[in-house]
């Protein structure tokens, strides 16, 4: 009997040796500019996976935003069975293939595993005459169609999407600017160059602290629960929902991970391995709520759901708004 067993045993020890993990440098592609919150979280992954060496090979983040991040997506598409290249998501996995026809969909890929989802906060100057959503959504209603300029991440893409909403609640046209990534537009608001942004919190988080801009309502059903001062007066926590302010508009976005077409069980344990273990870290806990996050997370056939339920949810809105490619 002994025999067998330390056969048994052997064939467990070398079974485990052989769990799959990088051979090489992993590719982290984000089909979005420098500076946006799908950006922030890749670069922070990269940080924290190196700091504590949580794999043997390094992570190197590289930028494809062409097309509304249809460049980063096809890349990833067209590279299958390529283990060591991953993609972080945003509203664009579903939005850029409707809105384009871009031959892609997200069942070309390999899901991995949801990281969080990222809040939506409409943001005015700090000098801006509106001190609530109703005041913006007031001014909106009762001054001339395209009056008010709201700066957005790219043109059919989730921010402009949500224009679109608050001008159906509005009744009212505005003037929508897209510009390359959610860096730019905070900048572009900051200047006073537009009237309103829609930025994620991490997005704009540094300009609100620095008494730059103020926060009108979050686009969630609920209040975001962080409740550590951000300015002087104010926490996340402090910012009234949409909704409950008189601006009936919900809206959030997935920060998602997905591999190449192709990808093994084994494979993709790996990185659903190695993202727990990031979210596990303090550093994590401390960038979720610097940037006010959503923790919602998933993996598996659960988010496989999700990302199926939500994209029926984009095509519903983006035909109402008329951004479906003809």
């Amino acid at each position: 009997m002994i025999r067998p067993l330390i056969a048994a045993a052997a064939l467990a020890l070398s079974t485990a040796a052989m769990a799959w993990e990088p051979t090489k440098p992993v590719e982290f592609i984000v089909p979005a500019g420098t500076g946006g919150g799908a950006d922030q979280m890749a670069r922070f992954v990269q940080g924290v996976v190196t700091k504590h060496n949580l794999m043997k090979q390094p992570i190197v983040v590289v930028n494809k935003s062409g097309g509304a991040g249809a460049e980063g997506f096809l890349d990833v598409k067209n590279d299958k069975g390529n283990p060591h290249k991953i993609i972080i998501t945003l509203s664009n996995l579903f939005t850029t293939p409707l809105a384009t026809g871009t031959p892609f969909n997200w069942r070309d890929l390999t899901p991995v595993s949801m990281l969080a989802l990222d809040q939506f906060v409409l943001w005015v100057h700090a000098d801006s005459p509106y001190k609530t959503a109703k005041d913006f959504l007031d001014a909106v209603k009762n001054g001339p169609d395209r009056a008010l300029k709201m700066a957005g991440t790219g043109s059919r893409q989730e921010d402009h999407i949500i224009t679109v909403m608050i001008e159906k609640a509005a009744g009212k046209k505005m003037t929508y600017v897209p510009f390359r990534g959610g860096g730019d537009v905070a900048v572009q608001l900051v200047g006073k160059h537009v009237d309103s942004t829609v930025n994620n919190p991490i997005e704009a988080e540094s300009h609100w602290r620095a008494g730059a801009l103020r926060p009108l309502c979050v686009m969630d059903a609920q209040p975001m629960p962080y409740k550590a001062k951000v300015t002087a007066t104010m926490a996340w926590a402090d910012i009234p929902t949409c909704t409950s302010a008189g601006l009936p508009v919900e809206y959030q976005m997935l920060r998602g991970i997905f591999m190449t077409p192709g990808a093994t069980p084994d494979q993709v344990k790996f990185y659903v391995d190695l993202f727990e273990k990031v979210r596990a870290l303090p550093e994590w806990k401390e960038f979720m709520e610097k940037g006010a996050f959503n923790q919602t997370a998933m993996s598996g056939q659960a988010y496989f759901d999700w990302v199926a339920k939500n994209e029926q949810m984009h095509r519903v809105l983006m035909r109402e708004a008329g951004f479906l490619a003809q």
